[in-house]
Formats: C-alpha cells, structure tokens, sequence
C-alpha cells in the first residue's frame, strides 16, 4: 500500500562543555522558521522473510555466505563436495560404474576453471552419489554425479593444481566445503565407539543387593531381558543394538527362514497353498524380503542414522553400490543371503530366535509387561501357550498383524486409526514403460543388463472431490493419488493371510529383467470413508481394507485369482468383453468391473488421477494397461501411541511399539531407523546405556513429521 512520508528541514546550535582532558561539543536540535513538507508516495517493499519462515534453501544460502570467507590453509587440507555435475548419457560407461571416468574429469575441471581435465589424478575424488536424469526438459539424458574432492591427496599428485583451488569459493548447491564432520560406520562399530556402559557397582544405587536402574531392578548377576516381536527391519535392527549392549535378547517370529519362507511361498505361487503364518507378509526379514527391496527414503538420505543403516546392509552382504545409488535397491535375491548373514550374526551375539513362533497375549501386571504367551505358529507343538517372562518387549510387527491390533485393543492399550490409501495396482509392458521415459534411448535398457537403468516412474495428483462429476450426495473430500511401490522390471504377487481375502503387491529382483512394469495407483481414505460404512472404533481401518479384500476375493471367483480390467475400460467404465492383456500375476486372473469394488468416491478420484496421469506419461492409458484389484496394505491402518521420550506405549510401561506395524515407518530404511532408535531408548530405560540416543545418531529430520 502506499506510504506518506513527511520531510523537516532543521537547524542547529551547539553547547559545549569541557573538562580537564578534551572540550566536548553537541548539536541542540532545533525547528527552523522554514518548514517544508512534502508529499511522497512510494511502494511499501515486501515484508522479508526471517527466523523460521525463511525457506530451508534461504536458510542454507544465509549460512554459506556466513561463512564465504574459508581459511586459505583449510582450503587446501578440507574436502570440498562438488554437486550437480552432468555426463552425457553417450559419453558415461553407465549405470554399473562407479568410478570416475575421463568425461567425469572433464566435467570437474570445468567446475574448477582447470584448463587440462587428463592432469586431474582420478584417486582424489570419490562418487558419493550417481542417478540418471532422463526428463524431457533436458537437452539430452546424463548422468548427474556428486564428488568429494580430496584436496590433500589431489595436491600430493598434482600440484599444479594449488593456484586453482586456493581461488575456489562456494556456490550454493554445486560447490560446497565440507567442514570436519564423525565420519559414521556400520551400526556394530558405531556402538563399540560410543558405548557407555558402567560395569562397576559402585556407579549405580545398591539396595539389597539389586540394581535399581530407571525403576526397574535387577540382581547384580542377571542381565535384562527383552522380547522382540518381528524379525522385520525394525526388530533386526532392534535385536542388534540390544544384544551389541548387552542385553539377553529373544527374537520371536510368527513366520518362517528365509529357506523356508522360500518354499512356503513357492507352493504357494505353483500349488496355490497358503501358509497362514508363513508368506508374502509373514516370516523373516518380514513384507519387504519378497518385495523391489527399494532403499529410498523420506527421512533424510545424507542423515547419520540412514547413512549407518545403509552401511550396516553391505557390511552384511548389500552391494557397496547401495550406499552410491540415487535410487538403491537389493531386490529378494540379495534380500535373502543378506538376512542369513544378518541371522548368524545376531546367534554369534547369543541372541535367541524362534521361528515359527507366534505371540498370543501379553502378560501385564499393574499396567506393566511382564512379558509375552507364545505358541507354534504351525501348531506343531505338543504344548499349546508357553509364558516367557522379560523385562520389556519390542512390539515390531508388520502392518499385517490384524491379530496383534486385537490383542492389544483387549488390553486398552493405546491405539487410534490413521489415515492409509487403497487402490488398484496397474502393469504395463517394461518396454512401453521404457518408451514413455526414454523414447529413442529405451533401447540402451536392454532388460536390466544395459547402459541406462529400467525406467520407473512416479506420479501424483492432489484431487478436490468438487472437481469431479459425481452424483454423490456426500460431504466433499479432497484426496492425493499417486503410484506406490513402484516395480520396474518386476511382477504382481500375492500378499493375502487369510484364504477368504484377496490382496497384492508387486516384487522384483535386483536385476529388474522382468518383461512387466507395475506400481500401485492409490488415494488417501480416512475416518469419514471408514465411518460411510458404519465402521467404528480405533480398528475401523482394518474393517476398513478387509472389506475390500473379501470383496476383490469374490470377484475374482476365488482360489486367489485376481480381478482385472484395463484402463481404457476403467476410465469408460465398461468390462472388458475381449481377451485381456497377459499379467504376471501366476495364480490367474478374471475380467471384472472394477468401479463395482470400492465406493463411487475412491473410483471416481482414481478415474480422474489415471486419466491426468495419461496427460504426464502420455501412452499411459491403454489397452495393454491392466489394473488389478486390490491394494490395500500400502500402510498401518492404526497407530499404537509411544512416549517420546521413553518410546514406551502412552498407557502400557514396559511395551515399545516400532516399526511399520506400529504406523511409525513406510519403507526398509525407515523401519531400520526406528528399530535401531528404539533399541537405544529401551537400553537406555533398563540402564545399559547411560547417554542420550542424539550423542549416537543424529536423529533424522523428518522422523515424527512424515506420515506412512
């Protein structure tokens, strides 16, 4: 708005006063005769933003100008990283080499001002970070590297270079100086270097001859005990930090090793037999073992916590290429020996695991876990519950554990629904998938085994419900639709417990050779779709998918074979009369009318999504496009509430709820994280580690923020 600003125009006289030092003189200001006033009008400048309303990248280009003036001796000792440095996709070796190459080196030394690329020593700079970069808005398709660059090395090898680098300043986002930072190991060494714990009595309160240690007591001669629940990444990763501290850990799971989780699945796909408590979900290494085995995360790729995590999974068979990779992966084939090793190591640390082994009931006493009851899963066993006593249990089970939601809701114990998504997962051919990203290059793809890596995608659209035509009379709702989950290269499995339902997934191998593409197209539902269909209570997520699980089940005329319908008859909303497209998806399929499974709402935001998909990745929509019904695990439907302080359940002490089950992860990364994050907290609570979980691992930047 405009300003009014008045001008004055003054005089002045001066008084004076001395002393025995120095003679002062001061202006009086006085009003002149003459006053002048004028009228200016002017644009007020808009309001800068400051403190925390600065967004992160001005708050990061403030902090590099703070320090724009950088050591001259610093500069030639530190490591400077080098971002957003592009190699043409025709000059890179390709997506298997992680090394510097001559085109790499020529792209450095332009960042440098370096006039001779071949006179930079490749051993002076290290690949941090490689993806490909294939957008349409590129000239071409490159590679785009990450660097550090050795300073001390590079002028041990080449001098010449000193002039150049004692002249380098900082440019936000491509040139950066990297100051001293803990350089982070896998997780067994970074506990050996921080581990505080007082073996001596004499550091801890005596009384009659037990421990007392947070509240809990222990005799002198006994370690604490922990039960966790659920060999997934959460409760490996749990089970580590537990056992690498101290503690007398038993790892409980309801499902099988991975030898026999393999042939239990196996008959499964080739005999349709379903094993109850040994399957896609259920069994070691839990839901991600037989999945794309992504390593993307949320919560901060370059965070401390992700960086050991990822560490932690080459030291225990993970290509060193995971910790390089935009987008790392493993795949089931290197899934399964990792965990074997990962198994070994934890029996070597004396950690007790029993498979096959399901936990039926809490023991509680005074709103306190005591410990667990368990029975064979299988049923095997002679004696039908056995009581294990223990000193806290780690509740790390999978978002599949419908049984677990009920036993703790029959306990009070604290636990409220949350939003998830639903929806249909879609395959294309790979190679229409890899024309519509990469038109004239998909030839370099060469299933996997090429140049460039198997083209992926992922779309999202935010819908207002108003702007759909609907002829509901409900309430409007605004919903996201994106691709979950996406499987380059990869196939559609099944991922039901129960004969009577029906649900799936999509899985691949590290290799991504498959001639099928598939991802999840799901939207967002929350209490008021669970409370349209008379669903109640914290449980009504799970009424929720199970509704759609038994429906998608009759659909497609039982025995597991899966409803489909290809995505020009979906946006018609017609069946599809003709013969459909072949599927992955081994156990069969049947041409159905999708709009007759969800309600008219969630189909009518998936027709209006897939249709602006089809405008983002033109060819999107055809006849080879088949959906396949239904894709309702994509996260927990509940949330079982934790202290954050002590990570323990608001209302049940001695129980930790982590993990993807406990709806406080989505993914292998983020379920590790939370895992190894509470395994610090519990050893922290029963006194066999006396320091804060921060002065181990950063804690990541986006945990208790991101939704799953």
């Amino acid at each position: 708005m405009p300003i009014i600003s008045h001008n004055f125009t003054f005089s002045f006289n001066k008084f004076s006063f001395s002393s025995s030092n120095c003679k002062f003189q001061f202006p009086i200001l006085k009003q002149s005769l003459h006053f002048q006033r004028s009228l200016h009008v002017r644009c007020a400048k808009k309001a800068k933003r400051t403190g925390k309303l600065r967004y992160p990248s001005e708050k990061k280009r403030l902090r590099l100008q703070q320090n724009t003036q950088i050591d001259a001796t610093r500069k030639l000792e530190g490591v400077w990283r080098l971002s957003r440095l592009g190699v043409s996709v025709h000059e890179d070796p390709g997506k298997d080499f992680w090394g510097v190459s001559d085109a790499l080196l020529k792209e450095i030394a332009r960042v440098l001002e370096f006039p001779v690329a071949s006179m930079l020593p490749p051993e002076a700079f290290t690949v941090v970070r490689k993806s490909f970069d294939a957008r349409k808005l590129q000239k071409e398709p490159k590679f785009v590297y990450t660097v550090d660059m050795d300073v001390r090395k590079l002028l041990s090898l080449e001098p010449r270079t000193w002039e150049f680098i004692s002249e380098l300043d900082q440019k936000v986002g491509f040139l950066e100086f990297l100051h001293p930072e803990s350089i982070y190991g896998d997780l067994m060494s970074t506990i050996r270097n921080h581990r505080k714990i007082d073996d001596t009595a004499s550091a801890r309160e005596e009384v009659h001859n037990n421990h007392v240690i947070g509240g809990y007591k222990f005799p002198a001669t006994r370690r604490p005990k922990v039960v966790v629940v659920g060999s997934g990444p959460s409760g490996l990763f749990a089970s580590l930090v537990l056992a690498e501290v101290g503690a007398e850990v038993t790892l409980i799971e309801r499902g099988q090793a991975v030898e026999q989780r393999g042939r239990d699945i196996g008959a499964l796909v080739v005999r349709r037999m379903l094993q109850l408590e040994s399957n896609f979900c259920f069994g070691e290494g839990g839901a991600g073992t037989w999945s794309d085995g992504k390593l993307v995360t949320r919560i901060g790729r370059n965070n401390s916590s992700v960086l050991t995590v990822m560490k932690t999974l080459v030291h225990f068979g993970a290509p060193c290429s995971i910790l390089v990779d935009g987008k790392p992966h493993l795949g089931t084939d290197r899934l399964v020996p990792l965990l074997r090793n990962f198994r070994q190591y934890l029996q070597e640390l004396g950690v007790t695991i029993r498979f096959g082994t399901r936990v039926d009931d809490l023991l509680v006493k005074g709103e306190h876990v005591v410990g667990v009851k368990i029975s064979d899963s299988r049923g095997q066993s002679a004696s039908c519950c056995q009581k294990l006593e223990c000193d806290a249990v780690v509740l790390a089970v999978g978002h599949s554990a419908r049984d677990t939601y009920h036993m703790l809701h029959s306990h009070n114990v604290d636990v409220v629904r949350k939003d998830f998504a639903v929806g249909l997962r879609i395959e294309h051919p790979q190679e229409l998938i890899n024309n519509i990203q990469y038109s004239g290059l998909a030839s370099e793809v060469q299933r996997g085994r090429g140049k460039v890596p198997v083209a992926d995608y992922q779309v999202a659209e935010y819908i207002n419900q108003r702007d759909v035509d609907t002829t509901s009379n409900l309430e409007s709702t605004s919903r996201s639709c994106y691709s979950f989950c996406m499987c380059p290269g990869g196939q559609v499995v099944l991922t039901s417990t129960d004969p009577s339902e029906l649900c799936i997934n999509g899985m691949s191998f590290s290799r991504r050779s498959s001639k099928w593409a598939n991802a999840a197209l799901v939207v967002t539902v929350s209490s008021k779709d669970f409370d349209a269909l008379n669903l109640s209570g914290p449980l009504a997520g799970v009424e929720f998918q199970r509704t759609f699980e038994r429906k998608a089940a009759v659909m497609g005329g039982g025995n597991f074979v899966a409803p489909v319908q290809t995505a020009t008859d979906f946006l018609d909303n017609r069946l599809s009369v003709t013969s459909v497209p072949p599927s992955s998806y081994r156990l069969g399929v049947k041409a159905a009318n999708l709009h007759e499974l969800f309600p008219l709402r969630i189909t009518e935001a998936l027709q209006h999504a897939i249709s602006m998909f089809d405008k983002e990745l033109p060819g999107f929509v055809s006849n080879n496009a088949l959906l396949h019904g239904v894709e309702t695990r994509t996260s927990s439907p509940v949330q079982i509430t934790r202290r954050s302080d002590t990570w323990e359940s608001t209302n049940m002490k001695g129980l930790y709820p982590v993990g993807e089950g406990a709806g406080y992860a989505g993914g292998i990364v983020s379920a590790a994280v939370d895992g190894m994050q509470a395994g610090f907290a519990v050893a922290r609570n029963l006194g066999l580690y006396d320091g804060s979980i921060d002065s181990v691992l950063v804690k990541p930047q986006n945990v208790g923020v991101v939704k799953y």
